[in-house]
Formats: structure tokens, sequence, C-alpha cells
């Protein structure tokens, strides 16, 4: 397989594909807004749409640093799916029945992306195919199992277990023991999504001001090289850049994920892998990678290279390290062999956020009109839409315009916690984080005992993960 004509970086293959957009007018000057959000990607143009057709006549307001899905939101894998970060750890604090609430109401939001892209006309190739996260070692098969198990607990009745021969007979992962397969979740191109969502909320009245980097956030204040923008609330949105604002270093980590795309694949090559069902992919391992079929029939695989920069630094234009291309190539051979010949057409990277306890979480702080929502630890195609009507809600409650309402009941509501370490510990422990989970999957490989790997164990506990 060619890495040699790879593009590396240019932002992301889904913006090689559609391109690069013109940015929007910055912001003039000061202003004011009813509401004021912080970033444009998923989870602010949702939650500016929500709130722009609960209350047509409310004045809000965009700020985006760069252009509308510059961020994870144009970088991401296009899994829209029902999982969301934590949801282990808010039944621990508030319940099963709380956490199996938050669980319907995730499977509910995959059919509510599809309906709201369908009426506001967003052509972004989404195919709702399901889920499938297949394993193809005797440990993966262990967790598999438990995993599938743990899900029918949190209420998904629909979900299937598949062994070995179903499993190749939807899609041929080499060596692949067994699957577990959930019809919430679908495939979709993310800059379609992003931008259809921009130019949806611009039509029903909402200003955006892009190429306006907010620098400090305060109550009812976010200021910007330009100007400051006062409004009664102000949300952050800005998920894996959190930490460049004022105040936010140690909020969310800012965690780099790396994706490949090939050129588009003959009908010979697919013969061979089957993958009809255009299912969104994983594995059990646990430096997970992700994968999707593409509308033009490609495949897009994406998991973690190196992980954190030095600082909570970011990119700025997606490039991703050649050592990561090449693990991520033989990732892809070694799962569909038959890809081998095909040339890696894009590779790039992006972050996402993840907060201490590597739970998600939406909060309004009503004494200070300050609100934000995040921490989505990649899962976030799907979550951004949960949270931003939940955003709508707490605001709606909040100006005396509702009650509470279930979302607003939700136990990632209000959710707090600790701040990551600082420098160089929060370099240290990540990296060693993943060196582990690498580690541990090597062992597994070539393993025949179905235990998970303690090395992996003791990375869990030592992360917080689990």
């Amino acid at each position: 397989m060619s890495t040699v004509s790879t593009v590396n970086g240019g932002i992301s293959f889904w913006y090689a594909d559609q391109g690069t957009p013109t940015p929007r007018e910055p912001l003039p000057g000061d202003a004011t807004a009813d509401i004021c959000i912080v970033g444009g990607g998923y989870t602010g143009l949702w939650t500016a749409y929500y709130l722009k057709k609960a209350v047509p006549f409310l004045n809000i307001t965009v700020l985006e640093a760069k252009f509308c899905g510059y961020g994870a939101s144009g970088r991401n894998g296009g899994w829209l799916y029902n999982g969301i970060a934590g949801r282990d750890r808010y039944a621990k604090l508030h319940g099963h029945e709380a956490a199996v609430r938050l669980q319907q109401a995730m499977n509910d939001t995959v059919d509510e992306v599809v309906r709201v892209a369908a009426e506001e006309n967003i052509d972004a190739d989404i195919h709702q195919g399901g889920v499938l996260e297949v394993a193809y070692t005797p440990a993966q098969l262990a967790r598999l199992k438990d995993f599938h198990s743990v899900e029918i607990a949190f209420g998904e009745k629909d979900r299937v277990l598949r062994g070995a021969r179903e499993t190749g007979e939807r899609i041929n992962v080499t060596g692949a023991v067994g699957s577990t397969w959930t019809p919430h979740g679908a495939r979709l191109h993310p800059v379609k999504l992003v931008k259809g969502l921009a130019a949806t909320v611009e039509a029903l009245g909402v200003t955006i001001h892009e190429s306006t980097p907010v620098t400090e956030i305060k109550p009812k204040h976010a200021h910007t090289p330009y100007g400051t923008v006062r409004a009664p609330y102000i949300l952050r949105c800005t998920e894996g850049f959190t930490a460049n604002l004022k105040g936010q270093r140690r909020t969310w980590l800012p965690m780099n994920s790396s994706m490949i795309a090939t050129e588009p694949l003959p009908r010979s090559v697919w013969d061979t892998i089957g993958w009809d069902g255009r299912e969104t992919l994983g594995d059990m391992a646990h430096a997970y990678v992700y994968a999707q079929r593409t509308a033009d029939d490609r495949i897009a695989l994406g998991g973690r290279g190196v992980p954190y920069r030095y600082g909570s630094a970011t990119d700025n234009d997606g490039r991703t390290q050649p050592a990561t291309i090449e693990a991520l190539r033989d990732i892809l051979v070694r799962l569909f062999p038959t890809t081998g010949a095909a040339r890696i057409a894009h590779a790039w990277s992006g972050v996402l956020g993840v907060p201490r306890d590597w739970c998600a979480t939406v909060t309004l702080d009503r004494s200070t009109g300050l609100g934000w929502a995040g921490g989505y630890v990649g899962s976030g195609v799907a979550t951004t839409n949960l949270a931003a009507r939940t955003l709508r809600d707490l605001i709606q409650q909040d100006s005396g315009q509702s009650g509470p309402t279930e979302l607003t009941a939700l136990p990632w509501v209000n959710h707090r916690v600790r701040r990551w370490e600082p420098e160089p510990f929060r370099w240290l422990g990540v990296h060693g984080m993943y060196a582990a989970y690498r580690t541990a999957d090597r062992r597994e490989l070539t393993s025949p005992r179905p235990g998970t790997d303690p090395i992996a164990k003791a990375a869990d506990r030592l992360s917080g993960r689990h």
C-alpha cells in the first residue's frame, strides 16, 4: 500500500472532498446579544438551531476562531451513534435507572439527527446501518460479550450478538471471532453535516462571526481581539480547543486522534470485504479503531497516534505523524488484507475533549449565565445534539419560559469534575497510558487467554477511565 502520494493535513479528507470554505466576516466590534455561543462546531451550531427554533426572536451570536467545523466537527470519523462518555460512572453516582434514561436519550438522538437533516434538506451522506464492533482475539471476545451484556442491561434490547460465521457474512474482518451490532447508529459525512447546519442556522437569523477567536470568557462577556460580545448567557462550546481559553488550560485535555482515507476501492475488493450494510465499524482493542465505508466507497479509518501534545497544545492544519499513518495503514491491512495495494489518499488528525473523569457533561451556571457542554471523549457526533437540546431547556428554564424537562433531569447535567494535573505529569500520564494500552493489545494478539491483559487493567485504574 502506497503512502507516497498521501495528502497529510489540509484539515481533513472531508474538507478536501468538499472544499475549504471562505470564512464569514469577523466580529466588527463590540456587540450585544441575548445569547453568545463560543465555538462553531456541532455543539454550538446545534445549540443555536434549537434555541432559535424554540424562540425565534432571540438574538443569537456564534463566535468561531477559524471557520465552522474547523475542529473535531470537520475531522471526525462520521460515527453518528448512541455511545456517551461516562454512562457507567453516572450509574454509580445517580443509580442505574438514571443512566438507563441517559442511554435511551442517546438512542433517540441518533434518530433526531437523521430527522432534522431530512427536514432541513441537509444531505450528509447519512446511512443508518447501525454500529458493528468486532473481536479478533480471545481477550477481545470476552470483553465484547461483557460489553454486549452491559448494553442490554442499559436498555438496548435490540442489540444483536453474532459469532464468527455470522460476523463474516456481514463483513470479512480477518480473524474476527464475534461481533455485537446495534441499530442505533449511522454513517455520515462530517463536513456536509456541519456546513449544512451552519447554513441552516444562518438562514434562521443567527449571526455567525468566523475568524474571531475568543480569548477569555467571563460572566456576560466574551472577549475577542476585535471587540467584546455582551450577553446574559455565554455558552462555551469549544471541546478540544477549550485549553486555548484563558484559565481553561487544565479543564479538558485535548486528546489527538488520527485518520486515514483510502482511494475509492474497486468492486473486486469490496467483493472480498462485504460491508454491504455500511455499518460503522469498531473493534474491542484497548487502543481501538473506528472506521466507515464512505459514500464513494473508500475506507476511512481512525485511531490514536501520538495521543497528546505537551502543554495541551493543538495543531493548526490537521497534519499527523508519518509513523501514525503507517500504523493506521498496518491496522487497515491486518483487518482487510485485500486493501494492501490501495493508495492512502489522505491522512489527518484532530483533537477531542477529555475531562479528568472521562465523563461528558452539559452545564448552566444560573448564578453567572455561563454554560458549557462537551468532554465527549470522541463520541460527540450524536452527543452534541443531545447537549444542545439540553442547553436549550436549561436556558428556557432559567429564563422562566419553561420548567424542568426530561432532558434537564438527566444525570450528566451540571456534573463537575476536578482539573487535570499540571505539566509534566499530564504529558507523562497520557503517554504512559497509551503506551500501556498498545503493549496490552500486542500481548493479547498472541495470547490464547480470554482475560484482559493486566497492563490494560492497571492503565484503566490509573487513568480514571473505569
